[in-house]
């Protein structure tokens, strides 16, 4: 592959990179916010910040590939199910890891594993909210060199325009439907 084509896929990747990473710089000021030393905050801004950024690129590539519906939850919190968890128990392991010297798993790994998976629908509800706002905007950005991120872009215009049809035809219906009503 040579690095023209490596390039064009981080473009296409890169909103998803940057919306998981802008979860773990949250979770990092958060643990600042409560209390925690600014080295340990800084530790799991970097140790979640990374993880969630690369499976964020990975969903960015999905949805750029259109491997997944755009604009749909259920896939985005089928794959948030599978990877949130992967990020947090990486997290947790470098973070023990960085702060100790020694990596260790979560005391009960099972069950930290199931409530990371119950706790992933929320993440993937926010990444869907974020990314449908930022990823068309960036691929719109470099759609003149990439014809990839233009083919993306086209297929979100397309579907925003059809949401917006069927939101007008649903908004018509419901005004006929008063008027015939009184």
């Amino acid at each position: 592959m040579d690095t023209t084509r490596l390039l064009r896929i981080g473009e296409l990747a890169f909103p998803g990179f940057v919306v998981g990473f802008i979860a773990g710089v949250v979770a990092g000021g958060l643990a600042g916010i409560v209390g925690q030393p600014a080295g340990w905050a800084l530790v799991s801004t970097i140790s979640l910040g990374i993880p969630l950024g690369l499976l964020g690129a990975g969903y960015g590539l999905l949805a750029a590939y259109r491997k997944v519906r755009i604009g749909a939850f259920a896939p985005m919190a089928l794959y948030w199910l599978i990877a949130f968890p992967i990020a947090r128990l990486v997290h947790e392991m470098l973070t023990w890891l960085l702060l100790t010297g020694n990596a260790r798993l979560p005391e009960d790994p099972l069950g930290f594993l199931a409530y990371q998976a119950l706790v992933s629908a929320g993440f993937a509800i926010g990444f869907l909210w974020l990314h449908e706002r930022l990823a068309p905007r960036w691929w719109r950005k470099v759609a003149d060199h990439n014809t990839d991120a233009a083919l993306v872009y086209r297929a979100y215009a397309e579907h925003a325009k059809q949401v917006y049809q069927a939101r007008e035809a649903r908004r018509a219906n419901r005004d006929r439907s008063r008027a015939t009503q009184r």
